[in-house]
């Protein structure tokens, strides 16, 4: 009974690498769209994230029902915590993928105000910060978790970045005001998406140790 048990937890979390893996997909589709300002593109993600959404719900089914069924022992209560947490901050990270794509449709085809620099490194840096993280959950390996969710500062400081950047341009020509601001909506759907990432560490943590930690750092 409990090599079935057992099995189905691999089967989750090979589920939930799965669903990190179509919100990376979603996230680089969306900077890629943004660049090249491509409308069709970002209709599709906006569509797409339906699937995201539908892999969090199946999962969250999943894991109600085995927690129901096999009468987890405390440890394995915490993994199912640990990996409903987990796809619902993926789910969310779907959403700001979403957000981007919409974003793109509100922009059109006008020039952007500026080259994309920072937001594709935003970008980048988060998509590396969460498939290492969606590793580390794996391994359930603490202190790759900390130094991740330590990462998200540099995330924080390209955003920082961008806003003083996009604030000088909209100062200067009062022209740029909306589209400076639509980049500025990018660059906070990336930054909110490095916040999700350190959630994921600080699961990793409780996971292992059996308690929360919310600064990990």
């Amino acid at each position: 009974m409990r090599e079935f048990f057992h099995l189905k937890i691999k089967e989750l979390e090979e589920d939930l690498v799965e669903m990190g893996n179509m919100v990376i997909n979603a996230i680089q589709k969306a900077i890629l769209a943004l660049k090249e300002l491509n409308m069709e593109e970002a209709q599709k993600i906006i569509e797409g994230d339906r699937k995201i959404d539908e892999k969090r719900w199946k999962m969250e089914e999943k894991c109600v029902n085995l927690i129901a069924t096999q009468q987890p022992v405390a440890t394995e209560l915490r993994e199912f915590i640990a990996i409903l947490s987990i796809i619902t901050d993926l789910e969310r990270m779907g959403d700001h993928a979403e957000g981007i794509a919409k974003i793109i449709l509100m922009h059109g085809k006008k020039p952007l105000v500026k080259p994309l620099i920072d937001i594709p490194r935003m970008a980048e840096k988060a998509v590396n910060m969460l498939r290492r993280s969606l590793e580390a959950f794996l391994r359930r390996d603490v202190e790759s978790a900390k130094k991740i969710h330590a990462e998200d500062d540099e995330i924080d400081m390209l955003y920082e970045q961008i806003y003083r950047e996009l604030l000088s341009y909209m100062i200067e020509d009062p022209r740029t005001i909306t589209r400076a601001t639509y980049l500025l909506w990018v660059a906070h759907n990336l930054e909110r998406i490095g916040d999700r990432i350190t959630n994921i560490c600080e699961r990793i943590v409780y996971l292992v140790k059996g308690r929360i930690e919310e600064e990990t750092q």
